[in-house]
């Protein structure tokens, strides 16, 4: 058999449905029991090996951290068979472990695929965000605008006043003057406890009731937002922030030379990537992991930014398969 080395998105795109579906089924059986460890372990174990019997040559660019802090999923380390197109791969195997732990919702296994040298290698620190939905057009909005000007101008954009525009934003304490400022435009606020990755993709999606994205998360989940949007459609912002000399060193470390620059979506995912999201726990974007009738059932997203198509998978197995 003839193996090609061309990144063939939609003939990889059912495999990566597969590898975050597995991810989410491993997780499943730890929701609401405490333990996020064993949750983020069984999740990763269960990704890793499911990216294993997929026909590339892949290396993971945003995965579980350095080599020296995590054994498997970390960053360098290869996946896949090895006979196949090199490709990039980002991903976060359970994205919102304590949303797991305590069966909260958005929780999330996501994963994305793309050519070697798609996808931004960000270190691990700190990125400011801002992310919009589809159809506004390019700069409406922008990180140098305060968050207010920025409000403003998406509502002018859409004919609307401040008052029906909707934010998510992190609720941690680094966002309690950002938060102030977007309550005082009239903007209502969706407060999220974890799960970034969900919060821009929400802004994405109509039915969640989301307009955009605002405040400061991990940098490497930037990038695996940036490639849900570069599906979905929408526009994205990231700046890296760094609170130490030893956080502006991992960034020169990963290649890094302008520790100031804004990257736009098309800098953070350079090529035509796929991307897979599995629920875990119900949320505005997908449905939890189900055991019922003895049945388990679980739903994935795959989206391929080439063709902008987005579908949903619903996967239904015996309990004992599971």
């Amino acid at each position: 058999m003839t193996v090609t080395s061309e990144f063939q998105d939609h003939m990889f795109s059912l495999g990566l449905a597969r590898v975050s579906e597995a991810a989410a089924l491993a997780a499943s059986g730890f929701v609401g029991n405490g333990d996020e460890q064993s949750a983020d372990r069984a999740a990763v174990q269960a990704m890793r090996e499911a990216l294993n019997l997929i026909d590339i040559a892949g290396t993971v660019v945003i995965g579980e951290g350095e080599r020296d802090e995590v054994p498997l999923l970390y960053v360098g380390e290869a996946v896949g068979t090895g006979n196949g197109p090199d490709v990039d791969i980002a991903l976060d195997p359970l994205e919102g472990t304590t949303l797991t732990a305590k069966d909260m919702p958005n929780a999330l296994t996501v994963v994305a695929m793309g050519p070697r040298g798609s996808m931004l290698q960000a270190p691990d620190v700190y990125m400011d965000k801002l992310a919009i939905g589809p159809g506004f057009e390019a700069g409406v909005v922008s990180l140098e605008m305060s968050p207010a000007e920025r409000i403003a101008a998406q509502a002018t954009a859409r004919g609307c006043a401040a008052s029906e525009i909707k934010v998510c934003v992190l609720e941690r304490p680094r966002h309690e003057a950002l938060i102030a400022e977007i309550r005082s435009t009239g903007a209502a606020i969706r407060l999220i406890t974890d799960g970034d990755v969900a919060g821009v993709m929400h802004c994405a999606d109509g039915a969640t009731g989301i307009d955009m994205y605002m405040g400061a998360g991990g940098a490497p989940e930037g990038v695996l937002a940036a490639a849900a949007l570069k599906c979905m459609g929408g526009q994205m912002f990231g700046r890296l922030v760094f609170r130490n000399a030893d956080e502006r060193g991992r960034a020169i470390k990963a290649g890094i030379t302008d520790l100031e620059r804004i990257y736009g979506l098309d800098d953070m995912v350079t090529d035509d990537v796929i991307f897979a999201a599995t629920g875990v726990t119900d949320g505005a974007l997908l449905p939890g992991v189900k055991r019922t009738g003895g049945w388990v059932t679980a739903e994935t997203l795959i989206m391929r930014s080439k063709t902008g198509s987005i579908r949903r998978m619903i996967y239904r197995t015996p309990v004992s398969n599971s």
